[in-house]
């Protein structure tokens, strides 16, 4: 029987393994390893499969694809999967966010979305958001601020980057209420204006519409409106990373739907094609227009196979009931979890959109409690369900189940937390 054990010598420890285990098989909302033992996945691949495990329509799709083309480089030629899936995403993507560039992961596209916003502004500087995450290559690295240790040993990385606080309890004054953070948070890129960098140079102001790595946090519609209207102010790009997000998670195509703002560049990625490598620059044609012919590229983006179960993705939001129904597990799963939060004051909150749902563990007073989610975490996985953190403290819990994860599977779920949590003696 194969063990992780046996050949880890042969992998770089960079990668950092959640588990050991060697799996063999997805179906759904499951998977299976070499074992024969199944475990409940509310990972799937960090939110990438959107459909759960081999869905039949992207298995097909896939196959159908392979038949006829694997790859010839889209820089040489053209794929109708590829072409087709251009137009279907210009049709979804809000405003006149309709041209794309494709890429092969999320960090990839965050590095396209830097260099994009510079060479249509032609100015130097970029601002993020403490406790962002946008990938681990130099560029998305330089931008990301969701935990030191994704930048420690890399200093320096790419300059002309400035940081601010986003509205999340944790770096505001303790105390505001959502309103209050908003308002504080626009003041300290008032601040960055006048005391750091002058807005002129600022190229963009990148940030994710909902923080995922950071701890799932949803800010207010007041806050999105506010930098959207500084960026407007000053000539300023604003780009939202809708790479974990978007596609459905947060109960709309996009989660800067639910804020009723446009950005200038959007970044997609992880459920684009249901659990292919690929990701995008969406943009506007008249920004796009400033890339011009070998400024940016890559062997493998567009890839025909990624394209075609992008396209399968795609089928099953056309008519709607999808979105439905994410809507409708999102409610359930976010009650099933507040009455876990009654019985477990330890669960300090319940938050996020649709299935982008996270919990956050606090002690009695306010202070973070990762020792808990290392409890559970251990409690779940004996009980064969995948689980995974998020926030700089590590003391969330995220929950990325497939869009058309069935009720039952959250009720085993919930079951699987509230036996770990019981076993925790919190």
């Amino acid at each position: 029987m194969m063990k992780f054990d046996d050949f880890k010598d042969y992998l770089s420890p960079a990668l950092a393994k959640s588990t050991d285990l060697v799996v063999v098989k997805g179906e759904g909302c499951y998977l299976t390893d070499v074992k024969g033992d199944r475990y409940l996945d509310f990972v799937q691949g960090i939110a990438v499969n959107a459909l759960g495990h081999s869905h039949p329509a992207i298995v097909e799709a896939i196959c159908s694809q392979a038949k006829q083309l694997v790859n010839a480089s889209f820089n040489m030629v053209n794929y109708e999967s590829t072409l087709t899936l251009a137009k279907r995403i210009s049709a979804i993507t809000p405003g006149d966010l309709n041209s794309i560039f494709f890429s092969n992961g999320g960090a990839e596209a965050t590095d396209g979305a830097i260099k994009l916003a510079k060479a249509y502004t032609k100015r130097p500087a970029i601002i993020s958001f403490i406790g962002s995450f946008h990938g681990r290559t130099v560029g998305a690295t330089s931008i990301t601020a969701s935990n030191s240790k994704y930048r420690k040993f890399y200093e320096p990385l790419m300059g002309g980057v400035y940081f601010t606080p986003y509205p999340n309890r944790d770096l505001c004054p303790k105390g505001f209420d959502e309103n209050a953070r908003a308002d504080y948070c626009l003041n300290e890129i008032e601040n960055l204006f006048k005391y750091v960098i002058a807005p002129e140079t600022v190229a963009a102001i990148y940030m994710e519409p909902i923080q995922g790595e950071g701890g799932y946090i949803v800010p207010t519609k007041k806050f999105v409106e506010g930098v959207r209207a500084l960026c407007d102010k000053h000539g300023i790009l604003l780009v939202f990373d809708e790479i974990q997000s978007g596609y459905g998670r947060t109960g709309k195509m996009f989660a800067s739907e639910h804020f009723g703002v446009v950005p200038d560049i959007m970044t997609v990625g992880k459920a684009i094609a249901g659990g292919l490598p690929m990701s995008g620059v969406v943009s506007t044609k008249k920004i796009m227009d400033e890339w011009h012919p070998g400024m940016h590229g890559g062997t493998f983006g567009g890839h025909p196979i990624a394209a075609a179960a992008a396209n399968a993705v795609l089928d099953q939001f056309a008519d709607g009931s999808l979105l439905k129904h994410v809507n409708e597990m999102g409610d359930y799963l976010r009650a099933r979890l507040a009455e876990v939060q009654k019985k477990f004051p330890i669960v300090y909150d319940v938050r996020g959109k649709g299935l982008m749902v996270a919990v956050e563990y606090s002690r009695a007073d306010g202070t973070p409690a990762p020792e808990v989610w290392s409890a559970v975490r251990e409690g779940c996985f004996k009980r064969k369900m995948l689980t995974l953190n998020c926030g700089v403290n590590g003391n969330g819990m995220r929950f990325a189940t497939p869009l058309n994860v069935k009720k039952e599977e959250i009720d085993q779920g919930i079951d699987i937390l509230t036996q770990a949590l019981a076993e925790a003696k919190i």
